[in-house]
């Protein structure tokens, strides 16, 4: 394992917190250090020598700081191949010194673009100088060591203190970890750029990276690349799993749906349970009544805070997962009682615009369906109009079946779920599952309204309705046989509204 020491260092970041002790071993190596501005002064205020970039190039920093480090005496000394003769030549013809180490970072583009400055600000963050002295430094991993992190610093002073160098498999890390910083940088900057270009390219890039206990099974390996922390706090219980976020992202997206006193009940990224009541007590007996069975190990949501007395309730039955805005100190006490049970608090909505799926060789990817179905939508189809209370169940019927795998199909009354088919290969098995499902909990369905999540393409699911006693259908209409099912309304005293908007969610 060969050892290759450092003799020069040209350091210019724009983060010092946990420089210093990088920097006082390479003096006490007697690395020649070449630095710039801000960090220039931090190295001689720690009574540590220091050569000036300007000293070196014979060129000040101009144009407001945009032009310091792009220079040949640079970049030269950066790229120089130590075994090439051509290479070593040109460095003594133009008096080129080696440069061995490279620490940059690189300018706050995302957070500086998070903060909502102005077009302006956010342009001069895009790092020019930053972004080549990484490049060029990992594309000559061989002599030289990149770092692009203040997280690198104590592992390099650490190789440094108990090696006295570095060997040609570090500097390949570092140099990986050096494109990885490179490309996420540039992909952020395209992705603010492409909001107006529109360009149509996808770059999709995280640096907060989770590795869960396995995939959708145990024999697979899972991940999950993206922030929790910042819309969760984990209050109790164990890891996140696969499957656990898979239904949590369902469930986060279904309530995002609806304003008054909601509580979900997921299972397998469909609602199993869902109601709206005055209060998020009554609105969770509601949801429960509606499919206990498939309640067991599911995850459950509330768009409001829990309190003792509903938590009291919640705690009778085993859940995986349990979500809400707020909870109770009471309440928390004993949720938390149960360790394994994932108790999370949700501290922001979540704003995810797109959808992404890799199919085949590649992604699929589309814009998020956000669109909400209101009675601002609603066209009556039928000589008969539906009432104030079916249009309201009409409404929530239909959130709810956007929000189920197709085919599917969704039967409402009072603001509750009582029946869903779910994922049928036909529409008409989706409505005789859904009566099934209602009458296995022994509701009444004379007076609940059917929600189609696309058009019927025959009249048949709306004769099982009739024949149940449903009198109100909501559906995005669109079908080349749509009259057939008009016409059965119209003979049959039923009411059908068309929302013009298919909700298919494969």
């Amino acid at each position: 394992m060969a050892l290759t020491p450092i003799k020069s260092a040209l350091i210019s970041v724009y983060y010092k917190d946990g420089l210093e002790s990088l920097v006082k071993e390479l003096h006490a190596q007697h690395v020649e250090i070449y630095s710039t501005g801000g960090t220039q002064a931090f190295i001689e205020n720690l009574g540590i020598p220091v050569h000036t970039v300007e000293g070196l190039t014979g060129y000040a920093s101009i144009l407001g700081g945009r032009v310091k480090t792009l220079h040949p005496k640079v970049f030269g000394g950066i790229l120089a191949r130590r075994e090439e003769m051509n290479d070593i030549n040109d460095l003594a013809a133009y008096d080129i010194p080696t440069i061995d180490l490279v620490i940059v970072d690189l300018y706050p583009f995302e957070e500086t673009v998070a903060s909502g400055a102005a077009h302006a600000e956010v342009i001069e963050k895009i790092d020019i100088g930053g972004i080549s002295l990484i490049r060029a430094g990992a594309k000559n991993y061989n002599e030289v060591v990149i770092l692009s992190s203040k997280d690198q610093y104590a592992r390099l002073l650490g190789q440094l203190q108990t090696q006295g160098g570095t060997t040609l498999a570090d500097r390949k890390q570092y140099a990986a970890e050096a494109f990885a910083v490179s490309s996420y940088y540039d992909s952020q900057i395209f992705n603010y750029f492409n909001t107006e270009a529109q360009i149509p390219a996808l770059r999709l890039v995280s640096n907060q990276v989770q590795s869960l206990r396995y995939g959708e099974n145990p024999h697979q390996k899972g991940t999950f690349f993206g922030d929790l922390d910042e819309v969760f706090d984990i209050l109790n219980g164990k890891q996140l799993s696969y499957n656990n976020l898979l239904d949590v992202d369902a469930a986060v997206n279904l309530l995002a749906d609806f304003d008054e006193p909601t509580f979900a009940i997921i299972k397998h990224n469909n609602a199993c349970g869902l109601a709206s009541r005055p209060t998020i007590y009554q609105a969770w007996q509601d949801a429960l009544a509606g499919d206990p069975v498939s309640a067991f190990g599911g995850v459950l949501m509330s768009n409001e805070a829990i309190d003792l007395t509903t938590a009291q309730e919640i705690d009778k039955i085993f859940y995986e997962v349990l979500i809400a805005p707020a909870y109770s100190a009471e309440a928390i006490e004993l949720l938390c009682k149960k360790k394994n049970r994932i108790l999370v608090r949700m501290k922001k909505p979540v704003h995810n615009p797109m959808h992404v799926r890799s199919i085949l060789n590649g992604v699929l990817h589309q814009d998020k369906d956000t669109f909400v179905d209101s009675s601002a939508n609603l066209k009556a189809v039928t000589a008969i109009t539906p009432n104030a209370q079916e249009i309201e169940d009409m409404v929530f019927a239909a959130k709810v079946v956007k929000h189920t795998k197709s085919n599917a199909i969704v039967l409402a009354k009072n603001k509750q779920l009582i029946g869903s088919g779910t994922g049928q290969t036909s529409r008409i098995d989706a409505m005789k599952q859904a009566v099934h499902k209602a009458r296995s909990f022994n509701f009444d369905v004379h007076g609940a309204v059917l929600a189609s999540d696309a058009f019927f393409p025959f009249a048949d699911s709306v004769e099982v309705a009739y024949n149940e006693g449903i009198r109100a259908v909501i559906q995005p209409g669109g079908s080349i046989k749509d009259q057939d099912s008009i016409d059965f309304c119209n003979s049959h005293g039923m009411s059908m509204v068309f929302t013009g908007i298919r909700h298919f969610k494969h």
